[in-house]
């Protein structure tokens, strides 16, 4: 398991201290970093997160009132010189407290929490999904229809602006989502995100050609960010090598 993670920091030695011991361990994997919660919101509207390491003290938005308005954010490990905050912080369901100085031991141990927490969570679905409590179906809204799609139809999802498209087997349909949001939703389907404005069924994927997947006659762009994981995740287990 590798938890994708990003440091909201407004101090750029804080920052650079959490990116070197994220470097430092073999299930992480830095995928962005801020100087405050409001580009956080950026960065997980354009990449799937796994792990945030949020400082409290910051300029536009502190991180204990991102928190409260948060809806569903990634799991949060709060790190912060002010000790007084985590009471507060732990009413809020973060994952861990680091006060700074952060010594690596410290952090070891907050992050091999996480890891558990994510992999007992992945358990758990996976028991969901065995047990068949997990529906095959969802409905949208469309203007003022609601339309009743199968997970299994769907080839692609795309995002424009603040709405998107879900393209399927049997036509397309539009409505007010943010994609950000229907990547929560499928968490436990076989989807995946591989461009800031598209995510795909993997099953339907046909061939990688270059920087596109071919999904029947639609082609759809793979990101510089996502390429290495969709290689490992769709082809790596699969390729017959000489």
């Amino acid at each position: 398991m590798i938890l994708n993670c990003v440091t909201i920091d407004d101090e750029p030695l804080a920052r650079e201290g959490i990116s070197n011991y994220i470097r430092e361990i073999d299930f992480l994997r830095m995928v962005g970093a801020g100087s405050n919660p409001v580009e956080l919101i950026q960065l997980l509207d354009n990449q799937a997160v796994d792990l945030v390491f949020l400082d409290i003290q910051m300029p536009v938005m502190n991180g204990i009132d991102y928190l409260k308005m948060a809806q569903n954010p990634p799991m949060i490990i709060i790190t912060t010189a002010y000790p007084s905050y985590a009471l507060e912080g732990f009413q809020l369901d973060v994952l861990d407290y680091l006060l700074k100085p952060i010594t690596f031991n410290r952090f070891f141990k907050a992050v091999n929490k996480a890891k558990n927490y994510a992999q007992m969570q992945l358990a758990s679905s996976a028991e969901g999904n065995s047990n068949g409590e997990t529906e095959d179906y969802f409905f949208i809204k469309c203007e003022n229809k609601y339309e009743k799609i199968f997970f299994a139809d769907i080839l692609y999802i795309q995002a424009m602006q603040n709405y998107v498209i879900i393209h399927t087997s049997k036509g397309k349909y539009i409505t007010l989502l943010y994609l950000k949001n229907v990547e929560q939703y499928l968490e436990g389907q076989p989807f995946m995100r591989v461009h800031k404005s598209y995510i795909v069924a993997i099953p339907k994927i046909e061939a990688i050609d270059n920087n596109e997947l071919l999904i029947q006659n639609h082609r759809i762009p793979i990101s510089r960010k996502f390429k290495d994981r969709v290689l490992k995740q769709i082809v790596d287990d699969k390729l017959w090598k000489k």
